[in-house]
This record gives structure tokens, sequence and C-alpha cells, in this order.
């Protein structure tokens, strides 16, 4: 786990409450005012999703909402940019999978 400890706007990272949150059934730990994104990085976690046509792995791009490579879904809502998006007690976070053909299909003629 990566964090800085002590930053100087920020303050100590002691200080701060945990919060439990899940990403892909995983239980992960973040801390409070933390983003999505941040507490993905922290505990290691750089593949968010995948390419919606090809299937390639895709991660954390700019970081600061410019693009859009960190969607995720959350509590069921999808295109949810992690780097954004603070992390709230209980969340459920999920990455972006590939879809088969057929559904991709149906899913563009809505």
């Amino acid at each position: 786990m990566t964090r800085i400890i002590n930053h100087p706007i920020l303050g100590k990272l002691e200080d701060r409450k945990a919060i439990p949150f899940t990403f892909d059934g995983k239980t992960i730990e973040a801390f409070e005012n933390e983003t999505i994104a941040a507490a993905l990085l922290a505990n290691g976690i750089r593949k968010l999703r995948v390419h919606e046509d090809c299937g390639t792995p895709r991660g954390f791009y700019c970081n600061i909402g410019h693009c859009m490579e960190c969607r995720v879904t959350v509590n069921h809502q999808a295109n949810v940019r992690a780097c954004l998006t603070v992390v709230e007690k209980d969340m459920v976070v999920e990455s972006g999978k590939h879809l088969p053909n057929i559904v991709r299909k149906m899913v563009e003629q809505q």
C-alpha cells in the first residue's frame, strides 16, 4: 500500500477515518475524502476496465477528469470517473468488462 502519510495541506493519514468499499467483490480500504482512483492506486490496482471493442486493459491516464479512461461502475451506475468520485462507505465499484459481440450490438441498437 502506497499513500502519503503526512501532507502539508491534507494532514496526517492517521487522523483520517478509514472507509471500506468493494472493487470487483474485494473489500478495500480508502480514507475519508479520497477518490476511488487514489484508493485503488494505493491498494495496487491499476486496471480499471478493458477497451469495449478489443478488450485491452485500461487504467488511469490523466487522473484529473479530462479523459474517460478511468470509467467504472459505481453502485450500478455505469461510466463514473474514478478520479473525480470520492469513496463513500460500502460503495460497490466494478471494473468495466469486455462485452461479447452479441451484447455490444444489442446495446448499440438501443
